[in-house]
């Protein structure tokens, strides 16, 4: 075990340093959230996490995450300072370890947003990881991040209405609005409803997904438009879909037989 020499609480990076050495990997670095706190990610808080490449065999330390991995690679290792993993790995090492696709979501947002990485660095790192559940998603998600505007223009949502059982939209157009955000306006002319996609930029980690679910509900009754983060298609498009089919309902729409979510 490690030896404290000293009395008193210990600081948040001498934990670090004492957590790996009990682990007794020689090559045990930060990982994930823990990597990103260390260059600065500030607004998310997560278990500490260490990890070691594939055939170590470190010790389990209480209150801490220890992976072993395949995904560590040699480069991956930053040595000065306190042993890490580099930015953009230890994010898409997060977002795959974390236990929901939303917390997958803003750890990936935050950590662009914050500039510890990029979305090409994001997407040069997920390439190197061929098969897990969750890879898709983080495909899209980085993909909405590295080019909103693109995104909003590659979204057919006729597919996700077809999904939830919702009529087809008359039209959809990509727009710019004020101070350069992008959204997508989706038209269901025979309702007077318009849907009104937010791209990802400008958004506050997923602040603006509960925004919108909010707003959304407290305005149903009165108006004719409502508004979807693209991030929100990627974490909760059940309870979107669900909000504009209730709004299809209210406007005449006879519904249809399909329950959301199943098809």
């Amino acid at each position: 075990g490690t030896v404290a020499v000293f009395t008193g609480e210990l600081t948040q990076r001498q934990g670090w340093w004492v957590a790996l050495l009990e682990t007794g990997c020689s090559n045990a670095a930060l990982d994930a959230v823990t990597a990103l706190h260390a260059v600065g990610l500030t607004g998310y808080e997560a278990r500490l996490t260490i990890s070691c490449p594939h055939g170590a065999q470190p010790r389990r330390i209480p209150g801490v995450s220890v992976q072993v991995t395949r995904w560590r690679l040699a480069g991956d290792h930053v040595r000065a300072g306190i042993p890490r993993v580099r930015p953009a790995a230890a994010a898409v090492h997060a977002a795959l370890w974390t236990g929901t696709d939303r917390q997958a979501a803003l750890i990936l947002v935050m950590a662009v947003q914050q500039r510890l990485t990029t979305a090409q660095r994001l997407t040069r790192e997920l390439a190197r990881i061929q098969r897990h559940p969750r890879r898709r998603l983080l495909s899209n998600l980085i993909a909405d991040i590295a080019d909103g505007a693109h995104a909003l223009g590659e979204l057919d949502f006729g597919v996700l209405c077809r999904r939830y059982g919702l009529p087809k939209p008359s039209r959809q157009v990509v727009r710019r609005g004020p101070r350069g955000r992008v959204y997508l306006d989706v038209y269901f002319d025979d309702y007077a409803l318009v849907i009104e996609i937010d791209g990802i930029h400008h958004l506050l980690g997923l602040n603006g997904v509960e925004d919108a679910l909010r707003q959304n509900n407290l305005t149903l009754d009165a108006d004719t438009v409502l508004r979807v983060p693209l991030l929100g298609l990627r974490v909760q498009v059940a309870e979107f879909m669900a909000q504009i089919r209730r709004a299809l309902i209210e406007r005449g729409w006879p519904g249809s037989e399909l329950m959301a979510g199943t098809g």
